[in-house]
């Protein structure tokens, strides 16, 4: 099955979160721009209200270069008044769109992209639209040393750099405690956290105790109770520059550091079911970072000195 010419069809907006990191937006703008299809494209950029009058700053700063960007169809700047953070800006602002559009693509302040970025987010979300067992499509992937599928589906949601139709979003659950529940009574846990690779279970809790704002925890729990798959390219489209300690959830890191395409990936029918093969491989690369065993010491030593 192949897919008739993308610009043939209705192009996906992109929306982009943006706070007080003018240097890193800029590096996400200047590389959107390189996309093919950015000049056809309509841009929603919301910038959420500075927390302090020492952020204002720096949020004044962002907003007054939005007021210049070129290279899209259109660029609609969507101010917060007062800070209402990363999550509820993420979730209330996906939710305007997408209810608005049908589809959409969304990207954080800190994820620089490859110039084929928005061809395979369009491309995949016209190419599985009908498909309900799929609800994502993602642009990042690990840098694992393996031959990848050129693409593949994972269980769950993943959000840098990601794509979804109202379809897949109408399954967001935003209780978290329900979602928790819902793991425990099925015996997922284990599966949830990649094999004990990654411990998104006890990134859920502490998202329910209120000691993170993670959104992204919430979204991967409902779509994976759901069944639910995301679509993957074997390269990563996307690159993080956020891991610098200037993010919201992010600490300096360079264990997500990947090198993004720089060639297309193509979109094709594949099997409608996760790849055991990559799962393995994700679970192998994360286990051998010990990501495990730093994020249990972060919370003990957390807990230590009393750090919500």
């Amino acid at each position: 099955m192949k897919l008739k010419n993308v610009w043939e069809k209705v192009l996906a907006p992109i929306v982009l979160f943006v706070y007080n990191r003018p240097w890193h937006m800029r590096q996400t703008i200047e590389a959107l721009q390189k996309n093919e299809l950015a000049e056809v494209s309509e841009l929603f950029i919301f910038s959420d209200g500075p927390k302090s009058e020492a952020d204002k700053e720096k949020v004044l700063e962002v907003r007054e270069y939005i007021k210049t960007i070129p290279g899209f169809k259109s660029v609609t700047l969507i101010k917060r008044e007062r800070n209402i953070g990363l999550a509820q800006s993420i979730i209330t602002g996906v939710t305007d769109v997408i209810n608005r559009y049908g589809r959409i693509i969304v990207l954080e302040d800190d994820m620089v992209t490859s110039p084929y970025f928005l061809k395979f987010m369009n491309e995949a979300l016209e190419f599985y639209k009908d498909a309900e067992k799929v609800v994502c499509v993602h642009g990042y992937i690990y840098p694992i040393e393996a031959k990848l599928p050129e693409t593949f589906f994972l269980r769950g949601a993943d959000c840098w750099g990601w794509a979804t139709w109202k379809r897949g979003w109408d399954l967001f659950d935003q209780d978290g405690f329900k979602l928790l529940n819902e793991i425990k009574k099925r015996k997922l846990q284990k599966e949830f956290d990649i094999n004990r690779a990654y411990l998104y279970t006890k990134m859920l809790e502490n998202k329910i105790r209120g000691r993170n704002n993670s959104w992204a925890v919430l979204w991967r729990a409902s779509t994976f109770l759901k069944e639910k798959l995301t679509l993957h390219p074997e390269k990563s489209l996307v690159h993080n520059i956020g891991n610098d300690n200037t993010g919201t959830h992010c600490r300096v890191s360079n264990i997500f550091d990947t090198e993004i395409s720089s060639k297309p990936i193509s979109v094709a029918e594949i099997p409608l079911e996760e790849s055991s093969f990559v799962f393995q491989e994700i679970e192998k690369y994360l286990k051998s970072k010990n990501l495990s065993f730093v994020t249990l010491i972060i919370e003990k030593m957390k807990k230590l000195i009393k750090i919500p």
